[in-house]
């Protein structure tokens, strides 16, 4: 298990002291200040699923819930002469089940519910000069209340409207110091005190010195009308004492974008809510016109199914009154000035020397059919005192970014200020026109410049790329990695440059696939300086001249994965590795960079850094190793997140498809479980599919057997208290190799990856043939209803949440598809399994959450999915969860859901006694008869697909297809 940062909505934390691999097609974006790790399993629900609110829920929803009638038994009637009598007896004891199962929350049985309410781990973030560790209080669940706060939908964005902030945000409850000793202990804690009780936390920061923490407070009272709204808190780290950052009590955050940022080590600059704005707009009566949209210019614009845009100018002014913010400049002594005009500010970067601001914001021409992310945007420099020096660029409205993955915005994009430099500028600027799709070279040119340049001096052309620009580390003037990615392709190339030297011609480092685990170099280390930026580690052995990096790699091998760091001359290529993982029973990362207090280069044998480790059975906890000895100095000792599972039974299994692709999953067994002594089991088959363009790439073994199990609140794995068998993450790959497109072949070579993974669970004697169900989240959850339809022999019932299952419904693409459905018709509709309801003849639950904000995977997807199965009498359940988004979060809405998908397993799976055999032999016969039969082409003929994307951002590369788990 690894640490990784907290995802809070707009977070002022970066990323974690260490550049993303060279294989990620993500994009850098190498901002300043410390990271908030936490533990993989401990799963937050900050970010990502806004829903939208009704003080009362919508019961016509459960309108379409299956009645429990239709649930009976699949083969009519009972014995004896009176069928009229068997079909009423059989009719009464759905009714009593119905009313037995009511219409309210349920529980799940004691032995999940135990597992899914265990208290969550703190989350650990340490100071700049690495002397201290915050140990951030996490709690449980939310409840359903707190989803069913009202909520804005406007621009692709979800506000809370009464905080000022995105809504569905995740806080902390409290603030622990512990000094790191010498040794490596920690010492005695000192709790961060002074703010009021009950207090959600949000946004914590480290001044530059590391001297305080800044963070924001919201208290919910019921009686002033502002008290809910966020305020910003300093506390003085030695002392622990917090107050608020402004005297005035009517000064509150604006965090709808950018929130605050410290400027120096005694100053910040906020977001904050103008005390000119009045009362939010009103919604007019009567409108004062129809909605009308244009293109009599005959414009090509192609949009992906984004959600919660704009509808109307009321929209518009709704959206402008909550986003638009009044910069302030604060000081820790209590002085204070408003800097510029209100503005929607989306962005604000200090430089490096702390002289200047960057300064991103939005602004109308607005748009309904983009979300505010493709708005007109202004990108200025200010001095640090707010005086404006100069506009860099105002980019126009971007509707017309093609669909094709690695398309962009034309103009000047990913602005950033060099780390390695006290207040220089860099950004790229696309040459194809942002269009993927036209044949260019160069595609992509990167320019550097000053903030404030001299009269006619014009921007330095640093590199000319041919692959999409991913970003750059930055060393110094002799060194710089920029990294290129193209997606279709999957190929990604990393460059040596010498920004301080013209004659130095750059230089191609590594020129892999990204698909290619196992080549994968690793990623270069990064430490961070005075300034809080971070550039490439330098380092130095005894008595060697030679400056080397530090490549921090996952060490993907066909045995697992095996982490490791290595000393790299960057000018010969030669590697030592100086730490490897335990590859017996643990598994051991590199975490952060500790030795990094002082300037220049890092001494070998001064070298600390943070670990964790951790085992099949033994969660995670983390170390502090210094060299030379490499003494290892634990300093954190966490409880197991659930004992009750403390000795399951984990395994890397391989195995192979029919048509020679090697395949993966891994298996769990329950705790005490004996195949000779309880024979097979019933079996949880959960994955995700991915896509790839080789076949090599596609059996390469990812992750590692020696990971710690982690059990988020709807895993899978929560069934091994069931006493199930579970197969986590089977790979899936969807191979379309040279030319070809992968989701042409979808179905064929989704049903013969499930076929290898059934067949390799029944040969271990693990999985009754009769008793394995499907189920999957997402694109999961439209492969399980894919193969129902198309590969009933295999599985007795499915669970399917929060999928797409009619890609009609996403003409402009979908996942990693960018034909669109004019372009390839057929394959969007073979893959639709909308389109094959009627053969779906097993039992399948759908859940879906009903204000689900995630690019295609609307909420009428599962409506329209139900009715289609429901036509044609599929054995069918739909159960839509209230407030609730893509992924679910509150406690009622979580334990309701395990308690549908146990009923459903415990009812249609370790209850089933259909003939396999018997039902694998019609299927085949069924497959054999569709060459004649134009309603079974969608069988015989397959598409293709790829794991479903929340929220594709064209703007941003693509990485490898993974899986939920």
């Amino acid at each position: 298990m690894r640490l990784q940062k907290v995802c809070h909505r707009f977070s002022v934390f970066s990323p974690p002291p260490r550049s993303p691999t060279f294989a990620s097609f993500l994009s850098l974006n190498l901002n300043r200040s410390t990271p908030i790790y936490t533990l993989r399993h401990l799963k937050t629900h900050s970010k990502a699923t806004p829903k939208s609110i009704n003080t009362t829920m919508n019961s016509s929803r459960f309108l379409n819930l299956v009645p429990i009638s239709a649930i009976v038994s699949e083969d009519g009637g009972g014995s004896g002469s009176n069928g009229s009598l068997s079909a009423a007896a059989s009719s009464a004891a759905a009714e009593d089940e119905e009313s037995e199962l009511g219409t309210g929350y349920r529980l799940p049985p004691p032995e999940i519910r135990d597992i899914v309410d265990a208290p969550p781990l703190p989350a650990l973030s340490f100071s700049p000069l690495r002397d201290k560790i915050l140990f951030l209080k996490r709690r449980a669940l939310p409840p359903l209340a707190e989803l069913a706060r009202p909520e804005e939908k406007l621009a692709g964005v979800r506000l809370d409207a009464k905080y000022n902030t995105r809504s569905r945000m995740s806080f902390y409850t409290g603030i622990v110091i512990h000094q790191l000793m010498p040794d490596g202990t920690l010492g005695p804690e000192k709790e961060v005190h002074g703010f009021p009780d009950g207090a959600k936390i949000n946004f914590v920061s480290w001044s530059n010195d590391g001297h305080h923490l800044s963070f924001s407070i919201r208290v919910d009272e019921q009686e002033e009308s502002n008290s809910s709204k966020l305020r910003v808190w300093v506390a003085d780290v030695e002392t622990g004492k917090a107050k608020p950052l402004f005297q005035s009590p009517d000064i509150f955050l604006n965090a709808i974008f950018d929130n605050y940022v410290w400027v120096d080590k005694s100053t910040l600059l906020v977001c904050t809510i103008p005390l000119s704005r009045g009362d939010p707009p009103k919604k007019p009566l009567v409108p004062s016109g129809p909605k009308i949209q244009s293109n009599e210019q005959k414009n090509v614009v192609q949009v992906r199914t984004f959600q919660d845009l704009l509808k109307d100018a009321y929209d518009e002014d709704l959206f402008e009154y909550y986003a638009t913010s009044q910069l302030v400049l604060a000081s820790l002594d209590g002085t204070m000035k408003e800097v510029g005009p209100p503005a929607i500010y989306t962005s604000i970067d200090p430089s490096p020397d702390e002289k200047y601001l960057l300064i991103s914001s939005i602004h109308r021409p607005y748009s309904f059919i983009v979300p505010c992310g493709r708005f007109p945007k202004k990108v200025d420099v200010w001095t640090s005192s707010g005086k404006f020096v100069r506009e860099l660029c105002d980019l126009p409205l971007a509707e017309d970014i093609p669909i094709a993955f690695n398309s962009v915005r034309k103009g000047m994009r990913s602005i950033h200020w060099r780390a390695d430099k006290p207040s220089t500028l860099y950004w790229a600027e696309t040459q194809d026109g942002g269009d993927a799709k036209v044949e260019v070279t160069p595609r992509d040119i990167i320019y550097t410049q000053p903030a404030e340049p001299l009269e006619g001096e014009q921007p330095e052309i640093l590199h000319k790329l041919d692959l999409r620009y991913g970003g750059i580390s930055w060393g110094d003037d002799t060194l710089a990695l920029v990294y290129e990615s193209w997606y279709k392709t999957r190929r990604t190339r990393t460059w040596v440059v010498s920004p301080g030297s013209k004659d130095a011609s750059p230089r191609i480092l590594f020129d892999r696939s990204s698909e290619d685990v196992y080549s994968d170099p690793g990623s270069p280390m990064l430490r961070r300086t005075k300034a809080g930026t971070y550039v490439i580690a330098k380092i130095k052995k005894e008595n060697d001249e030679v400056t080397y990096i530090l490549l921090n790699g996952s060490g993907a091998t066909p045995e697992g994965n095996i982490p490791f760091l290595d000393l790299f001359d960057i000018n010969t290529g030669r590697k030592e590795r100086i730490w490897e993982s335990d590859k017996e029973k643990y598994y051991e990362t590199v975490v952060a960079l500790l030795s990094d207090q002082n300037e220049g280069d890092l001494r070998i044998n001064e070298l600390k850094v943070l670990t964790s480790k951790e085992a099949k059975t033994e969660n995670t906890q983390y170390y502090i190793q210094s060299w030379p000895e490499k003494k290892a100095c634990q300093i954190t000792n966490f409880p197991h997140p659930y004992p009750q599972l403390a000795s399951l039974q984990k395994e890397l299994i391989k195995y192979q498809r029919k048509d020679g692709v090697q395949l993966t999953a891994t298996l769990y067994l329950p705790p005490g479980y004996n195949p000779t002594k309880d024979g097979p089991l019933p079996c949880l088959f959960w994955s995700y599919p991915g896509e790839f363009k080789s076949k090599d790439a596609a059996g390469q073994v990812r992750g590692s057997p020696n990971e710690f199990s982690g059990i988020g609140p709807t895993s899978a794995l929560l069934w091994l208290a069931r006493r199930f068998a579970i197969l986590s993450g089977p790979t899936i790959p969807i191979i379309g190799e040279g030319d070809e497109e992968a989701n042409d072949r979808y179905v064929e070579q989704l049903v013969a990856s499930a076929e290898a993974a059934v067949e390799e669970v029944i040969r271990r004697g693990v999985a009754l043939p009769n008793k394995i169900a499907v189920g999957g989240h997402s694109y999961g959850a439209f492969m399980t209803a894919n193969l129902l339809a198309h590969a009933p022999h295999l599985f007795c019932c499915g669970v399917a949440r929060s999928g797409a299952y009619n890609r009609t419904l996403t003409p402009f693409g979908f996942q990693n598809e960018d034909r669109t459905l004019w372009e390839a018709t057929g394959t969007y509709v073979e893959m639709s399994p909308f389109m094959s309801a009627n053969k779906v003849k097993k039992p399948i639950l759908l859940i879906h959450g009903e204000e689900d904000n995630n690019s295609g995977t609307l909420t009428m997807q599962s409506d329209r999915f139900f009715n289609a199965l429901k036509g044609h009498g599929a054995l069918c359940r739909l159960v839509i969860l209230p407030f609730e988004s893509h992924g679910y979060a509150a406690r009622e809405s979580i334990m309701h859901v395990l308690w549908e998908t146990d009923r459903w397993l415990q009812k249609y799976c370790v209850a089933n006694t259909s003939d396999v055999n018997a039902e694998s032999d019609a299927c085949k016969e069924s497959i054999g008869l569709g060459t004649t039969d134009s309603e079974n082409k969608a069988v015989a003929a397959s598409g293709g697909g790829s794991p479903e994307l929340d929220n594709v951002d064209k703007e941003s590369f693509h990485s490898t297809p993974r899986s939920l788990l």
